[in-house]
């Protein structure tokens, strides 16, 4: 039961950060802003966690978890691998359009983490993070439509990164959804051409 309580304190704790820097800033998600934001005490945030940098990799991994379920909540194996794919982008559309503060807040801390020495490992998860939620897309995916790719996941991985990155700071600048959804399905075209075989 006591870990149970420990694991939802930390949940209440990663909500309450998340809903303090989307409204303010990351700057303004200091351990005391979060636990007041949470109705609790700065002793219950340090029971919970040893320190605000292992908050944030917690706000990290809760957005790349929602980032994942919506781009692969709606997977379809008949429409074929450049179908799934196509259907991967429009949920992670929808989740942009849905939560961008979130995004705005994910891109705030890799600028800010890459200008601070000390946190360029909490950048460094993020993108971690981010490469093997899309390697797993990619795996998955192809599983689904018996395919698999001919490059190795990992650089794939890496490229998708990279072209939703793009993606998403454009839309965050512009929030222009239909051009960003030709854009992504454009990407699909050019991401799975040559890119993938059958597996028998």
């Amino acid at each position: 039961m006591a870990r149970m309580a420990v694991e939802e304190r930390r949940a209440a704790l990663v909500d309450a950060a998340l809903r303090v820097m989307v409204r303010d800033g990351l700057a303004a998600g200091t351990t005391r802003a979060v636990v007041a934001e949470a109705g609790m005490s700065l002793a219950s945030f340090h029971y919970a966690f040893s320190s605000r940098d292992e908050l944030l990799q917690e706000v990290v991994h809760r957005v790349v978890g929602r980032e994942v379920l919506a781009a692969t909540a709606d997977l379809r194996p008949e429409e074929g691998l450049a179908g799934c794919l196509r259907r991967a982008a429009a949920g992670y559309l929808e989740h942009l359009e849905r939560e961008p503060g979130h995004e705005q807040l994910m891109l705030e801390l890799t600028l800010h983490a890459v200008r601070n020495p000390s946190l360029r490992p909490l950048a460094t998860e993020q993108y971690r993070a981010y490469t093997a939620a899309a390697a797993g897309l990619l795996e998955q995916a192809a599983a689904l439509t018996g395919r698999r790719w001919v490059r190795p996941v990992p650089e794939l991985a890496r490229l998708l990164v990279t072209l939703v990155d793009g993606a998403t700071t454009t839309w965050l600048v512009d929030r222009d959804t239909e051009a960003t959804r030709a854009v992504l399905d454009a990407a699909v075209e050019l991401f799975v051409a040559g890119q993938a075989e059958p597996t028998a």
